[in-house]
């Protein structure tokens, strides 16, 4: 069985960091969870307990090159953590990677059966919130009890999971020098703006006004407006759809992340999802 470990590196977003270590620490272990606060100044919440800590210091710059400063320090630590792992997978704290439970295993079984040469990828979907049919989120209940659309999106159709040492791009949107490999029955759910309500208290942290995030939250909530506006197709006709399209499609500015031709495609999320996360 190959050894599995997870990262992420978090400021002031313990909303989050909970579900990750929730969900992860199910699926491979808290021993096999390793995060990064982001800053000396915080306060390590007793929810990670069993998990692996540090803290250090915040890495300084605005939205794009904090960006760049955080994902070359993960890459660095990813690489260590091959001394000891055959798997090390990457995410922001709000994006859990997941197999479709249809295939009946969980992640650590999914993975072990890939044959992976440098990075594999899950396809992304974007949560969102229909204003109309769904309220303010509860941290206490599985998010995808509470919201039931999202939109696939290449953005979040991430190169998460490594398999041997390589240079993620900011964000982990890419592996520098390598292509990507959209795995059919695994998705990375992306929960960062699936709640208007969170959204506009985030607009109020004075730190992440001051680090140039105000255009960046506004930019995000469009996946609610989409949600809440436009007809949801059907998970089965559109998901096979979307993984060929972001398959054969790049961007022109890089050529190794994946495209949705600018189309906006929502979709209602199966049922069967609704308890895992």
């Amino acid at each position: 069985m190959k050894r599995i470990a997870a990262l992420t590196m978090v400021r002031n977003d313990e909303f989050y960091l909970r579900k990750w270590v929730e969900y992860y620490g199910r699926e491979l272990g808290r021993e096999n969870l390793y995060i990064f606060f982001d800053g000396t100044d915080q306060q390590v919440p007793a929810f990670c307990e069993g998990t692996n800590v540090t803290l250090r210091e915040k890495v300084q710059g605005g939205v794009a090159k904090g960006d760049k400063g955080r994902i070359h320090f993960l890459s660095g630590e990813a690489a260590k953590l091959f001394e000891s792992y055959d798997l090390v997978i990457g995410t922001d704290a709000d994006e859990i990677l997941v197999v479709d439970p249809l295939l009946g295993v969980g992640l650590a079984e999914f993975l072990n059966g890939l044959k992976i040469r440098t990075t594999v990828s899950g396809l992304g979907v974007d949560v969102g919130q229909h204003t109309a049919k769904e309220g303010d989120i509860c941290a206490d209940k599985p998010f995808l009890s509470q919201r039931h659309y999202g939109r696939l999106s290449s953005r979040y159709t991430k190169a998460n999971v490594l398999a041997r040492p390589a240079r993620w791009g900011s964000g982990f949107h890419r592996v520098k020098g390598h292509n990507f490999h959209i795995v059919k029955g695994l998705y990375l759910f992306h929960f960062g703006y699936f709640d208007l309500g969170r959204i506009e208290a985030r607009f109020a942290d004075p730190s992440r006004r001051a680090d140039g995030w105000t255009r960046h939250l506004a930019k995000r909530s469009k996946t609610i407006r989409l949600c809440s506006t436009r007809k949801a197709h059907r998970w089965e006709c559109a998901v096979p759809i979307a993984r060929v399209v972001q398959t054969l499609f790049r961007p022109p500015y890089a050529l190794n992340k994946p495209s949705m031709l600018e189309q906006a495609v929502i979709v209602r999320i199966p049922e069967r999802f609704q308890n895992i996360i």
